[in-house]
């Protein structure tokens, strides 16, 4: 990672953290890394888009590129018309899962892929000048806002089946899924109960969506669902809630597909890919299944380097970044729900059923910090770390890792102990909030 992004693109607070000067040097940058570059541009609902949406294309064409802004889209369209349309580089504006203060900006390369962390380096290194070109010789800026319509074909396509007969919760978080995702599983068929799909910016993650499943959960009872989908800001994931109101997440719907995929010849290699923070159940099931899983770091862009290194066809994270390789080339929400939608009807079956796994008990919890990198290099914190493993041994294990978007350390233990769990996750923190405040 760079100075300026993160493990998912560049984030922060707007005009905090990230300004509209920023998103002007990261548009110019494109221009300088390609001579006279074509840049797809999308964002979700968020107050600050257009802020920085003309920001990042300003810097662009004050190089000579060619921007054309389609408007209100999930991360992964633009991933798919940045490719489809040959373009040079596609731009998203979103901060994803986070609240509304908070924006975003990830680049998509031509193929339609997350930029690696030695590009955004490259991007970052042209910060220190600009690229001015001489009038007339100044770029251009288009809408077309009927760009999407590809995408949502390409997602109606994807289905195998007509999803007649099942009642399906769709939770758009008031994000970028809020129009599309509704629309798509209408048209194949389903009925479709519309939560929090409305374009309404301010209140995008609030209380709803893939953060706040329980929300649907109440929702998928009241109108007796078959499933519910519940997606973030930027709909690149999904968490499920199944007819009997369990909530799904990404470990158990990578369980499920891999072992679907398996079943219809679909899953290269008998492998995928999770995390390191992947649920220790499901690895140790997955290889009674003869399914081998591999862990990355945290980072559904990680996931997918994985994916393209081994020639692999599934991966993902358990906050539901789902990425299915020979479909597409990021994590895309709304792709994976169809998915799972066909699963249940090929296999004649309730979601219920098709991902019926019990999880090792995990205590997550986030502490707000100052300088998370000095406190994760803080040695009495990494003896204490080292302590609890040694404690846990085999059966288990505690993890503590930076956020890659936020001023957050991040605390994992798992093991079929709950209440341990909990014990030593309230430890971590009160060290960290100790380390914290000694400054």
């Amino acid at each position: 990672m760079g100075l300026f992004f993160g493990t998912d693109g560049l984030r922060g607070r707007v005009n905090e953290d990230l300004t509209q000067n920023i998103a002007y040097k990261i548009g110019n940058a494109l221009s300088i890394l390609k001579e006279n570059p074509t840049i797809i541009i999308g964002s979700d609902t968020r107050v600050s888009n257009t802020y920085l949406t003309l920001g990042v294309a300003s810097g662009a064409m004050s190089g000579g590129a060619r921007v054309i802004d389609v408007g209100v889209v999930p991360t992964a369209g633009i991933a798919y018309l940045t490719k489809k349309c040959g373009a040079d580089y596609g731009i998203v504006i979103s901060a994803s899962h986070n609240s509304g203060e908070y924006n975003g900006i990830k680049v998509f390369n031509s193929d339609g892929y997350k930029l690696s962390d030695k590009e955004e380096e490259r991007i970052e290194r042209c910060f220190i000048r600009e690229k001015i070109n001489d009038f007339p010789n100044i770029g251009v800026y288009e809408q077309d806002f009927n760009l999407v319509k590809p995408y949502k074909k390409f997602l109606i396509d994807a289905s195998e089946h007509r999803l007649d007969g099942l009642t399906i919760v769709v939770d758009g978080a008031y994000g970028a899924a809020h129009r599309i995702a509704p629309d798509v599983f209408r048209k194949l068929g389903a009925n479709v109960i519309a939560a929090n799909c409305v374009n309404d910016g301010l209140k995008i993650n609030e209380n709803c969506g893939a953060l706040y499943p329980e929300n649907l959960v109440k929702r998928v009872f009241r109108y007796k669902a078959d499933m519910g989908f519940a997606f973030d800001g930027d709909s690149d994931r999904l968490i499920a809630v199944d007819e009997n109101g369990k909530i799904i997440d990404g470990d158990m719907i990578i369980w499920g597909l891999a072992k679907y995929f398996k079943k219809i010849g679909r899953l290269n290699s008998n492998t995928v890919v999770g995390t390191s923070h992947t649920n220790m159940a499901i690895e140790e099931d997955l290889k009674r299944e003869g399914i081998n899983l591999i862990r990355t770091d945290i980072g559904d862009k990680y996931v997918l380097a994985k994916l393209i290194e081994k020639n692999l066809t599934l991966g993902g994270e358990q906050s539901g970044h789902i990425i299915i390789k020979d479909l597409a080339t990021t994590g895309d929400g709304i792709l994976a729900a169809i998915i799972l939608a066909n699963m249940v009807i090929n296999e004649k079956t309730t979601l219920s059923q098709a991902l019926k796994i019990d999880l090792y008990p995990q205590v997550n919890k986030n502490v707000v910090v100052e300088d998370k990198f000095r406190i994760m290099n803080n040695e009495e914190l990494g003896k204490a770390v080292a302590k609890f493993n040694a404690e846990l041994g085999g059966g288990g294990r505690l993890m503590i890792r930076a956020s890659g978007t936020e001023p957050k350390i991040r605390v994992m233990v798992e093991s079929k102990n709950k209440a341990e769990n909990e014990d030593i996750a309230n430890s971590i923190v009160s060290l960290i909030k100790r380390i914290n405040a000694e400054v």
